[in-house]
């Protein structure tokens, strides 16, 4: 059939009716036939039984080989769209979706259904580049040594070669596991082997992990009040209630009406360097917190997210290493003291859990980024770490200072306080209740900076919850400043108002 008369078919025409691109990197021809078949049976402008043309008619009409008609309706056929026969080829028949109806006909579809606990995760609306000024909780990724940290990365991939690129030991690499055990024994006073400590994707996941672990649905979750937000989402995403428990100069202050009214099967703190507020949990209330969750049957997570940052004397020592066999999980990541694409955290479990927990671990969990393990380990072995954290201590603490006085200067005639203790990678501005923190923080995006409001960080805030936390890791010192004035005039700005 000459090709006039072939066009003049209305299925033909169908079928012609898109263009088949042929510039350089265009997708092949075959694949482009599929698509455009495809797309004709699922939106109903071929319905089911359709008889298509045969190959040869096809490939004229659209000019091209007949190899490529024939292996587009093969892997047509091989999808199960049509069905191929000496008979000739015709549409299956599929099940009716939205997809195939036209738009006239088609109803309004509901929006579709998804897990009711993520109705109860928050969106903080304050995602940001690092890059932008006062971010919390981003180091100072320039100072990072990539120099050194490639030839860590070198030494893995030739000592350990091919025999690492398969799944690995879903806890961890035993190197970086035994690495972390002794670090952490010298430096933060942890009791535990290298087989207590479970390698993870980040603090997220061992969050997660942890309410994997030791709870079930409906189970109450303590979280501090203000608190880290990804604490109150991976409790939420694990269908516990969260009960947020209140902050004050001592830390978080669990009374005994608590206890009583709500009492927890998972407890989240921050002891050594409460995130936001910086406070420090007592002596008294960590002993006495480890004492009533014996008795109550608790767990503890114990997030020691940046306490190597220690600006006043030595690091303070780990709450889990207080008494022995204490019910705590302690977790850590190397997301502040090194980078946050590393995506590498660590989780310690008490000996009796891990016995119980073996089976659960090694069948959810899967291993991988065995190069990147290795080359941990050897960054901490060799003592590139320790080095690594004494210049960032050095650094940070420069920058606090820094900060401190510039909002001291910009500040002085602004009713303010600072909060933040002497540890860490931010500060905590607060501000009285009048003034909108959240609308400062959106004011000074503008500017280039992306500090928290800190009411975001309360699940129910009060008026002390007002102000802004800013994250002086990865803002340099010769930019804070001029960008403390600017926040005190965006400050001043609302009174104006």
């Amino acid at each position: 059939m000459p090709p006039d008369e072939l066009l003049a078919d209305p299925l033909i025409a169908l079928l012609t009716e898109s263009p088949l691109a042929r510039h350089p990197g265009a997708e092949s021809l075959q694949r482009q036939l599929q698509h455009n078949i495809r797309s004709a049976i699922l939106n109903g402008r071929l319905p089911s039984g359709t008889r298509l043309p045969g190959t040869r008619a096809f490939a004229l009409a659209m000019g091209v080989s007949r190899n490529s008609a024939t292996a587009a309706y093969e892997l047509l056929g091989a999808e199960g769209f049509i069905q191929l026969s000496r008979q000739g080829t015709t549409v299956a028949t599929l099940a009716p979706t939205s997809a195939n109806h036209t738009p006239s006909r088609a109803k309004k579809q509901p929006l579709p259904t998804i897990a009711e606990r993520s109705t109860h995760v928050r969106d903080n609306g304050f995602a940001s580049a690092e890059s932008l000024a006062f971010r919390p909780g981003v180091p100072a990724l320039s100072r990072f040594p990539l120099a050194v940290w490639k030839r860590c990365m070198d030494k893995a991939i030739q000592q350990a070669g091919v025999s690492a690129l398969g799944y690995g030991d879903p806890l961890g690499e035993m190197a970086l596991r035994t690495a972390i055990a002794h670090h952490l024994a010298v430096a933060r006073g942890v009791r535990c082997s290298a087989q207590q400590v479970v390698i993870t994707e980040g603090a997220q996941e061992a969050l997660a992990l942890c309410v994997r672990l030791v709870t079930n649905p409906g189970d109450t979750a303590w979280v501090e009040e203000p608190g880290y937000r990804g604490a109150q989402t991976a409790m939420a995403c694990g269908d516990l209630r969260v009960h947020p428990v209140r902050v004050d100069h001592d830390g978080i202050h669990a009374t005994d009406r608590a206890w009583k009214t709500h009492p927890p099967r998972l407890i989240y703190t921050t002891p050594s360097h409460q995130y936001p507020l910086g406070s420090v949990l007592s002596a008294t209330r960590r002993l006495d917190l480890i004492a009533k969750a014996e008795q109550h049957g608790a767990w503890i997570i114990e997030d020691d997210y940046d306490s190597e940052f220690r600006h006043a004397g030595e690091p303070i020592a780990a709450m889990q290493g207080l008494v022995p066999q204490a019910p705590v999980l302690y977790a850590g990541t190397f997301s502040k003291t090194l980078f946050p694409a590393l995506r590498s955290g660590f989780l310690v479990l008490p000996e009796n859990l891990l016995a119980r927990a073996d089976v659960l671990l090694r069948e959810t969990l899967r291993g991988g980024h065995r190069f990147e393990q290795l080359a941990l380990a050897e960054f901490i072995i060799s003592g590139h770490f320790s080095r690594h954290l004494g210049r960032m201590r050095r650094l940070y603490r420069s920058r606090q200072q820094l900060l401190r006085e510039a909002i001291a200067t910009h500040f002085a005639k602004l009713p303010h306080s600072v909060s933040g203790g002497d540890s860490g990678m931010h500060l905590t501005l607060r501000l009285p209740a009048h003034f909108n923190d959240t609308q400062i923080a959106e004011a000074a995006r503008a500017y280039d900076m992306a500090p928290t409001p800190l009411s975001r960080f309360a699940l129910q805030p009060e008026e002390e919850d007002n102000g802004l936390v800013l994250g002086y890791g990865n803002t340099s010192e010769a930019r804070i400043p001029t960008l403390v004035k600017r926040l005190a005039q965006l400050v001043k700005a609302q009174i104006s108002h």
